[in-house]
């Protein structure tokens, strides 16, 4: 059994009811409503899944972190026409995809491939972004040569 400690985050009660729970990308969403203040806010929860290891090209190992995957794919799609939803949709299969492989260690390199092919089918200019920081472009030739795969 666990235990939730939440507040409101308007009047930092601690009562409130759950107006509505529907299931999400991001996991469990539910409206809750405070019982003094009567202000509405949504909260989620999201079941944690055992981790694994990403091992990294010069051999050291560290533990997949989600928001680090997030923050490189979110930066490629800076000040372009793809939506927030869509992003966290690919970004929710890239991670599923990771996980089905059942393994405890992954190497980087698998799951930059992923990564790159799954933002080639959003758009091609962040892919481009992507690819220069993960291949480390060192100069023009190597964006030439990324812009005829596309």
């Amino acid at each position: 059994m666990w235990y939730l400690k939440l507040d409101c985050p308007y009047c930092s009660n601690t009562t409130f009811k759950v107006t509505d729970k529907r299931n999400s990308p991001e996991g469990i969403r539910r409206r809750r409503e405070c019982l003094r203040c009567k202000k509405r806010f949504t909260t989620y929860e999201k079941v944690e899944r055992d981790g694994f290891y990403v091992t990294k090209k010069d051999g050291r190992r560290e533990k997949f972190d989600r928001e680090k995957l997030e923050r490189g794919i979110n930066r490629a799609f800076e000040k372009r026409p793809i939506s927030k939803e869509d992003i966290n949709k690919m970004i929710n299969e890239i991670e599923e995809q990771i996980r089905k492989k059942g393994k405890k260690e992954v190497k980087s390199s698998s799951i930059g491939e992923i990564v790159m092919k799954k933002i080639k089918k959003l758009d091609n200019v962040a892919y481009i972004r992507f690819a220069s920081v993960y291949r480390d472009f060192k100069d023009i030739k190597d964006f030439k040569e990324v812009i005829k795969e596309v």
